[in-house]
C-alpha cells in the first residue's frame, strides 16, 4: 500500500513503485496518490494529491475531507491487509493515518510501515521524532544530515539516507547563456502560494525591467496554475512568458531566479542558478511558525550550506522592492554569481547522486527480508 498526498510525493512514490514492481513482479500496489502513481501501476482509491494544503488556514478548511480520507485508507488497509505500507512525505496526514492503522492491526496482521521523506522535525518541534520512532519501522531521508540527527537522538529508529530524487528526474545540468539576462519566476505550485507570491514577484519584475534589460519567464506546474497566472491583474510591466512545466529548460538558461522557498530552491541549486528566495503565508500561520521554527534559513540550499547562498525574504520582508534589489545586485555582479554557483555545486555533491529510488527500494526490501528471517515464537 502506497500513499502520497501532494504532487512532489506523487512523483517520488511513482519512481519507488516502478523499482519495487520490477523487484517484486507478483506484488499488487494499492493506496491513494496522484496521476504519476496511477501511471506507475498503483490502484489509487482516490486522488489524495488534489487536496494538497499549505498553511494552517488551508489545513483547517480541508480538515473534514482529510478525516474522511484517513477513514477510507484505514478501512482499505484493514480489509486488504498489505504486508508493506509506504507513506510518502505529507507527514501531518501520515502521522495520523499510521496510528489509526496500528490500532487496527493485531497479532495476525503486523504490516511493516515506512515513511519516505523525513518530516522536518529538525527544523521545528523536534519532539515529534519520538512519535516517528514509535510509529514507523523505517524512515527514508533525502538529506545526509538527517540520518545523523536521528542517530544521536533515537538510535533505535531505523533510518536510511537515500539521496534526492531530482538526480533521476532531470538530466545532468547543461547551462545555456545568451546576450540578454533571463530572470525565471517561480511563485509556487499551489493556489495559496500563487495568491500571496504573484503580486510581489510581478512587482519585482516591473522594478527589475525598469533598471535592467532582461527576459522574464514564469514556470507554472500545470495548465490550471498557468490559467490563474494569466487571470492575475499584472498591470503595466514587462512581457512575461508563461511556461507550463519543463522547469529544467527554464533553469538551464536562467541568469537569476526568484523562487518560493520550497523544493524548487534545490532544483535551482542543481542548475547552479543564483536565486532570491521568498515566502509569504497567512498571518496566523506565520506567527505560529515563528515560535516553532528553530533553523536560521528556510531555503534548503542555505540550510545545507549553513550560509545565505540565496537571499531570503520572509513574510513582511518579502516586498517587491527588496526582492528586485537583491536580484539586480546578482544581475550586476558576474563574480558573485560565479562564486554562488561554485558553492551550490558543493552542496549538490552531498545529496547522493542518481539512484534514490533504487536505494529506497533496497532499504525497504532489506527491511522485509530481515523481518522474514527473524525466528518465530510459537
Amino acid at each position: 500500500m502506497v500513499v502520497a498526498g501532494d504532487p512532489s510525493g506523487d512523483a517520488i512514490a511513482a519512481d519507488l513503485v516502478r523499482v519495487l514492481a520490477a523487484a517484486l513482479p507478483s506484488a499488487r500496489f494499492i493506496g491513494a496518490g496522484g496521476p504519476r502513481m496511477a501511471g506507475a501501476g498503483v490502484a489509487n482509491s482516490f486522488d489524495l494529491t488534489a487536496d494538497a494544503v499549505i498553511g494552517l488556514s488551508d489545513v483547517l478548511r480541508k480538515l473534514p475531507r482529510f478525516l474522511r480520507h484517513k477513514r477510507q485508507l484505514t478501512q482499505l488497509a484493514t480489509e486488504q491487509k498489505p504486508e508493506l505500507i509506504v507513506l510518502v512525505d505529507f507527514s501531518g496526514f501520515n502521522s495520523r493515518l499510521v496510528r489509526a492503522i496500528r490500532r487496527r492491526a493485531g497479532a495476525a496482521w503486523r504490516p511493516k510501515i515506512v515513511q519516505y521523506v523525513s518530516p522536518q522535525v529538525w527544523a521545528s518541534r523536534p519532539g515529534r521524532a519520538a512519535q516517528l520512532a514509535r510509529d514507523f519501522d523505517l524512515l527514508l531521508c533525502l538529506f545526509p544530515f538527517e540520518k545523523e540527527w536521528y542517530a544521536r537522538r533515537f538510535p533505535a529508529l531505523r533510518v536510511e539516507f537515500t539521496g534526492h530524487p531530482m538526480f533521476d528526474r532531470y538530466p545532468a545540468p547543461v547551462r545555456k547563456t545568451g546576450q540578454v539576462p533571463v530572470v525565471v519566476l517561480l511563485p509556487g505550485s499551489r493556489r495559496a502560494e500563487l495568491r500571496r507570491h504573484l503580486p510581489v514577484i510581478l512587482g519585482a519584475a516591473r522594478l527589475i525591467a525598469a533598471r535592467q534589460p532582461a527576459r522574464f519567464k514564469l514556470v507554472a506546474p500545470n495548465e490550471e496554475m498557468a490559467a490563474l497566472v494569466r487571470a492575475f491583474p499584472a498591470g503595466a510591466g514587462p512581457e512575461i512568458e508563461i511556461q507550463i512545466g519543463q522547469l529544467e529548460e527554464a533553469l538551464a538558461e536562467a541568469t537569476v531566479a526568484i523562487a518560493s522557498t520550497g523544493t524548487v530552491t534545490l532544483e535551482c541549486a542543481y542548475w547552479g542558478v543564483p536565486t532570491v528566495a521568498l515566502y509569504k503565508t497567512s498571518v496566523w500561520t506565520y506567527l505560529i511558525a515563528r515560535q516553532l521554527v528553530t533553523v536560521k534559513y528556510l531555503a534548503m540550499p542555505n540550510l545545507l550550506a549553513n550560509e545565505a547562498l540565496y537571499p531570503e525574504f520572509i513574510q513582511h520582508q518579502a516586498t517587491a522592492a527588496k526582492i528586485a534589489g537583491a536580484a539586480l545586485e546578482l544581475l550586476a555582479d558576474p563574480a558573485r554569481r560565479a562564486e554562488t554557483q561554485s558553492k551550490l555545486a558543493r552542496v549538490i555533491s552531498t545529496l547522493g547522486g542518481p539512484g534514490a529510488a533504487q536505494r529506497a527500494a533496497a532499504a525497504i526490501l532489506k527491511l522485509t527480508k530481515d523481518e522474514e528471517s527473524k525466528p518465530r515464537v510459537a
